[in-house]
């Protein structure tokens, strides 16, 4: 009966499982030399809570964490800003190792300035997906509307400006996509809405077509060097071990294997949309196995705990269910992986990101 009306409450809030993406730069490194002297005028990024700085607090939706103990780390301490984790999150590592600034804001962002967008935004949301009913559940921005952020951008830059300079940036500039876990854990596993009409290789295939045609969207739209992270170790994450593990809270064997079927399919795309637009350079960026191996390996990357959440029980607490009157929040948020049972901790995005991001720099260009 718990587990029942655990699973329920998970299916209402639809919060981001997403550890989906971790594309992730030290906090505490500096920009890194790009190939043949080439410069980064912007950094904008797409799809869920591992990428999204704050888009939430402007929606009316559950899926929210501009509340402490989130932000905890940021900024000099206790400044929740809609960031899923106890501090920085990919968006602003991202920039930051691109050389274009140390903190990504939000676009829908009220005290933004046009001059904040010529470096760039986020447009993603968390507790959305590639399934377009994933983001409709959790009354978030789904990729479609993300776009539609986009196109708006476009024309505020062209405003600020003008067209000749505003296409350079917009061609010259750094996109990143990240999305997929709420699909799988959230939207496929909890509801029955699209289990009774597809079986996990066909929803694989629906997820991958909806990536193909965003990608497609935003090659049309003008971008040029985009980064696409593929799903992680799914069944591995604190409330899927909670969900699907078992009286072990073992991983979860069923979505690791929807996560590999997926991320095989995604790859896949995208070589074929880098044959399809030679004129752009599209990398695919694993983050299933670093992630694997951090999980397993805890203590080689100083971590002391690999199953819980740095939040409450560690379990099963997330979004509004990890609040400033969870009990028992852990001191010392850098012995854990996951911050809270869906999201990692800052640094976890730290330690990633020489494995999933450095090597491929050159890629980009």
């Amino acid at each position: 009966m718990k587990l029942l009306l655990f699973q329920k409450l998970l299916s209402q809030l639809s919060l981001v499982i997403l550890l989906s993406c971790v594309i992730v730069i030290s906090q505490h490194v500096s920009a890194m030399s790009l190939p043949n002297n080439e410069t980064v005028p912007a950094v904008n990024v797409f799809g869920d809570s591992i990428l999204d700085t704050g888009n939430n607090n402007y929606i009316s939706t559950i899926a929210k964490c501009n509340f402490l103990p989130y932000g905890r780390d940021f900024a000099g301490g206790n400044q929740p800003s809609g960031r899923f984790s106890n501090g920085l999150i990919p968006s602003d590592f991202i920039a930051a190792k691109f050389g274009v600034k140390k903190i990504l804001p939000a676009y829908l962002d009220t005290k933004l300035q046009p001059q904040d967008l010529l470096t760039g935004v986020s447009f993603a949301s968390g507790a959305s997906g590639y399934d377009p009913l994933t983001s409709k559940l959790a009354s978030v921005l789904s990729l479609s509307d993300q776009l539609d952020k986009f196109r708006e951008y476009k024309n505020k830059i062209k405003e600020t400006v003008g067209e000749n300079r505003m296409t350079t940036i917009i061609s010259k500039s750094i996109y990143v996509l990240c999305t997929g876990s709420n699909d799988i854990a959230n939207t496929y596993s909890l509801t029955p809405f699209r289990r009774s009409f597809y079986d996990i290789p066909a929803y694989t295939d629906l997820m991958a077509s909806q990536a193909t045609n965003f990608l497609q969207e935003l090659h049309g739209l003008g971008a040029r060097r985009i980064g696409v992270i593929g799903l992680p170790v799914l069944g591995c994450v604190p409330s899927q071990r909670t969900i699907q593990g078992g009286i072990l809270r073992q991983c979860s064997d069923s979505e690791n294997q929807a996560a590999m079927l997926f991320n095989s399919k995604l790859s896949s795309e995208v070589d074929a949309l880098n044959k399809k637009f030679p004129d752009a350079r599209l990398v695919y960026l694993d983050i299933y196995n670093p992630l694997l191996n951090m999980i397993e390996n805890p203590a080689t990357y100083g971590f002391e705990v690999s199953n819980k959440g740095c939040c409450g029980t560690g379990d099963f607490e997330a979004g509004i269910l990890c609040n400033p009157l969870t009990l028992n929040i852990c001191s010392n948020a850098a012995k854990y992986i996951f911050w809270d049972s869906f999201h990692p901790t800052e640094e976890t995005y730290n330690l990633l990101c020489s494995q999933v991001l450095d090597n491929k720099i050159k890629d980009f260009f």
